[in-house]
């Protein structure tokens, strides 16, 4: 009950219409049941015209079904007499025909009223999600398959939507539907009545045991639909390496055992599912059956106390509570499923940011980054332990090592992706922890090995996350960054469309439009992890070029695989297992043949 309420508390306000949306939803089931209501005079009209035109007085109003009744009986009966039988007939049925058209215009009119909340709801769900989704730590990622996150974002939310909010109707209209007609059901025999409803708690009984056991089912379901879209999303990602390796056969057999454990597991979920309508049905006509023998019973010995005529209008209405209890039994059932799939998003949005915001506005640099005593763990896995680094102010600052030392991760910790365990960063003397976030980001640029571009245009790449640029400011930092000439040769120039993570341009295109978008940031403090390891020569020389422009007056720091690359850097840090074991520039740490003159060595390089 409560992940219900929390569900509908997405689509607040919705206070000031769900008064219009319960008149509507009364006056609907009001005209519904005066259509049923009208069968009676029909049939009389139509099977016994003496008692149909037989005289009957004019009642005195009064607020009343009786008075309702009678005054109809007697415009019916005044009718026939005067105009015939044929008149009386056709305003029997005119009458059901207003009647019907009325219901389902306020049914209409009720159900836009519902279809603004639902979808408000999921608007706002998606919102919250995505906003989640941003907020997130780089780290809560990698714990991850990117599979599950998938599949909450879209299964789960479309599970929400046809289940939980498609079921606001259903729970809000169908009961004021039972209500209404059982109302009549009392009015009419509340002696045959309290047979059915003595009867109704067992089958809405056998109905919740039924579908208890969905949750269980629909938790397996969803994990497994995870595992399936990580699959499609290696798939994609890694159609090269599949190709090149001759994989497919491997891939299809891992993805066909999650996808056949997906299958059996829904047929069990739907069988279980499925079989609440059918049962409900059952239990209905079984219970039907049973009315239908206690009025006959009733009539057989004169204490039925109804017409022929009302007896089957009584049956009628009796039918008619059935329908909405059966629509009520099989939405429950797909409500269980919903909810499931509500937890899982409320999982994702119950996660902690993980990095919490500081207070201290800060807006410029002006003397240095200093790692105090740095101690980082991912997990139980040391990375970085008591490394202590000076970025002076207008310095390029290197840091190199063999392969896990811990360099991309320093790059990782200075804006904050994630926080040290031991140790302080600061910048300018504060520790970055107290700095406002927004504040700390605005004073670096990234430029990383794996660059990260969008299915957009070129121009909207350059300048993103940056508002109020012009188009000759986003040629400017081209120009810088070495670009200009290839962006103007494309089909669109700066309008082009790069496609999905840039798979239209070169690695060494794409490596030039991040460095574009750092140019045009202008930060005081630039970060680039290993931005030239994965380019050819020609491209890395054009890059490594872009990149000089760019290191231009800045304060760097340079996380380097390529020790060519960081030759002239104020200073070189020297990693090993975590720990820096030499720093000093290029020249004196060849002389002293440590490990990075060995580093140099292995790469040809002295």
């Amino acid at each position: 009950m409560e992940t219900f309420k929390r569900i509908l508390s997405f689509a607040r306000p919705y206070g000031r219409k769900i008064p219009g949306y319960l008149l509507l939803s009364v006056l609907s089931v009001v005209f519904g049941v005066v259509n049923y209501a009208l069968l009676g005079p029909l049939l009389t009209v139509l099977f016994d015209n003496q008692e149909a035109a037989a005289a009957v007085a004019r009642p005195d109003f009064a607020p009343t079904v009786d008075y309702a009744t009678e005054w109809f009986r007697w415009l019916l009966s005044s009718v026939i007499r005067d105009d015939g039988v044929v008149r009386g007939l056709l305003l029997v049925c005119g009458a059901i025909v207003v009647a019907c058209l009325l219901a389902n215009v306020c049914r209409y009119l009720s159900q836009r009223i519902i279809v603004g909340v639902e979808t408000r709801l999921m608007q706002n769900i998606r919102g919250a999600l995505f906003s989640k989704i941003l907020s997130l730590p780089v780290g809560w990622f990698t714990a991850r398959r990117k599979g599950d996150v998938l599949s909450s974002i879209s299964n789960d939310v479309a599970e929400v939507q046809s289940s939980v909010a498609g079921s606001f109707h259903v729970f809000l209209r169908e009961p004021l539907l039972v209500i209404g007609f059982l109302a009549m059901l009392i009015y009419m025999s509340p002696q045959l009545t309290l047979v059915s409803l003595v009867t109704l708690p067992v089958s809405a009984f056998i109905v919740t045991r039924i579908t208890r056991r969905l949750r269980a089912g629909s938790v397996e379901t969803q994990r497994l639909m995870g595992r399936i879209l990580s699959h499609f999303e290696e798939a994609i990602s890694g159609s090269r390496i599949i190709k090149a390796f001759g994989a497919r056969r491997y891939a299809e057999q891992s993805f066909d055992t999650e996808n056949r454990k997906h299958r059996e597991t829904l047929r069990q979920v739907r069988n279980r599912q499925e079989l609440a309508s059918p049962v409900s049905e059952f239990l209905g006509i079984s219970i039907a059956a049973g009315v239908l023998f206690y009025g006959g019973w009733l009539n057989f010995h004169g204490n039925l106390g109804m017409t022929w005529q009302q007896f089957i209008v009584y049956i009628m209405f009796y039918w008619k509570v059935l329908e909405p209890a059966k629509t009520i039994a099989k939405q429950y059932a797909l409500v269980q499923k919903g909810l499931v799939s509500a937890e899982r998003i409320f999982h994702i949005l119950d996660e902690l940011s993980g990095i919490p915001d500081g207070t201290l506005p800060v807006t410029e640099f002006r003397e240095a980054v200093t790692f105090d005593h740095v101690t980082f763990a991912y997990e139980d896995t040391a990375v970085l332990r008591d490394v202590c680094l000076t970025l002076p102010k207008g310095k390029t600052v290197a840091v190199v090592g063999p392969s896990g030392a811990g360099k991309s991760t320093m790059a990782d910790l200075l804006p904050r992706f994630y926080d040290v365990q031991e140790g302080c960063i600061r910048i300018d003397g504060t520790d970055i922890r107290s700095l406002r976030l927004g504040d700390l980001t605005r004073l670096m640029g990234i430029v990383t090995q794996e660059t990260i571009l969008f299915n957009d245009t070129v121009f909207n790449n350059i300048a993103f996350g940056m508002s109020s640029v012009t188009r000759e400011q986003v040629a400017a930092a081209a120009r810088v960054a070495n670009a200009d000439g290839f962006i103007e040769a494309l089909p669109q120039g700066y309008d082009t469309n790069i496609g999905d993570r840039g798979a239209k341009l070169s690695g060494g295109q794409r490596q030039r439009i991040a460095i574009t978008r750092a140019v045009l940031k202008n930060p005081p403090i630039l970060i680039l992890d290993e931005a030239t390891s994965a380019l050819d020569t020609e491209s890395e020389r054009l890059v490594q070029d872009a990149l000089t422009r760019l290191m231009g007056g800045r304060t760097s720091l340079v996380i380097a695989h390529r020790l060519s690359t960081v030759r002239g850097a104020d200073e070189i840090y020297v990693l090993q297992d975590g720990r820096v074991v030499e720093h000093g520039n290029h020249k004196d740490l060849v002389a002293n043949h440590g490990l990075y003159s060995h580093l140099c060595s292995l790469q040809d390089f002295s």
